[in-house]
């Protein structure tokens, strides 16, 4: 599964945290 990031700040973070640790390609992130 691919996913964006709208916003990288303490929640986006969070999320790409979370993501990476589940195997989670992120593939966009809109800073």
């Amino acid at each position: 599964m691919k996913i964006a990031i709208n916003g990288f700040g303490r929640i986006g973070r969070a999320i790409f945290k979370i993501a990476l640790e589940k195997g989670i390609n992120v593939s966009a992130i809109n800073h």
